[in-house]
Formats: structure tokens, C-alpha cells, sequence
């Protein structure tokens, strides 16, 4: 009752601050709701404009990225981080410095909830592979 209330209560305050708030609730394994917030977190630096947001085309939720170098006149290609055929990759966000991007995701199935992470070292234009973040011992 209290996870509801709390859910409930969120989506309200969104709504009298005028937030565009969408959220969903699942469950998972643990009986934790998971929300899941509908936005695309956005990172400026310069004439550079990075953006990250989950789509649904595959079935799951999938993390995509996209960069802007001349403020935001145009965007190059789409360019998908998250590949879980298993797995829904949610509540996506981003920081940059100095050309370094960090885009982090929650990938939850009915068995497990996880924090991952992909980053960029070359203002978006490649991504290494994906870290999990929750992993034991050293990462990398």
C-alpha cells in the first residue's frame, strides 16, 4: 500500500508542478514496483546536444542515443545502446564532460533488476561495451 501511495503521490505532484510526467508500474521478482518514467534526458555542452530515450519496437524496452554538433539544427543517426531480448532497459539517463558520456539504464526482467551502464569517450560517436554495474569486483 505504501509503494502505491508513494506512486500515486509522485504522479500528483507532477501533475500540480506541470511536470509531463508519464510513469508506468511493474513488478519484478521481488515485489518491488518498478517505475518506469517516460522522458529523454538531455546534456548540453557547447553546439553539442546529446539525448537518450527508450523506445518499444522489439518487444522490450530498448535505450537510444542521439547527438547534435551544431546546436541543434541537426541530429546524426539513431544509435541503439541497450540489445536485452530478455529484458526491459528503463529509466535511462545521461552526463557528459569534456567529450566523455556516461548513459545509464535499469534492465529488469521477472527474475532480476539490474543498473548498467555505456560509455563514450569520443562525443557520442562510439560506445564501449555495456558495464554491469552491480557486478561483484572489479568492473572494466
Amino acid at each position: 500500500m505504501v509503494a502505491k501511495t508513494l506512486i500515486i503521490s509522485a504522479l500528483a505532484l507532477a501533475t500540480i508542478m506541470g511536470i509531463g510526467m508519464a510513469a508506468t508500474q511493474i513488478s519484478n521478482a521481488s515485489h518491488l514496483p518498478v517505475i518506469i518514467e517516460r522522458k529523454a534526458p538531455v546534456d548540453v555542452s557547447g553546439d553539442n546536444i546529446y539525448v537518450v530515450w527508450t523506445t518499444n519496437k522489439t518487444g522490450h524496452d530498448e535505450v537510444m542515443f542521439r547527438v547534435s554538433t551544431d546546436a541543434g539544427k541537426t541530429f546524426g543517426d539513431k544509435i541503439q545502446l541497450s540489445d536485452s531480448k530478455d529484458a526491459d532497459s528503463v529509466n535511462v539517463e545521461l552526463g557528459e564532460d569534456e567529450g566523455k558520456i556516461a548513459v545509464t539504464w535499469w534492465e529488469h526482467n521477472q527474475t532480476s533488476i539490474q543498473p548498467v551502464m555505456k560509455v563514450s569517450t569520443d562525443n557520442g560517436k562510439t560506445f564501449g561495451d555495456k558495464i554491469r554495474l552491480s557486478a561483484n569486483g572489479s568492473i572494466g
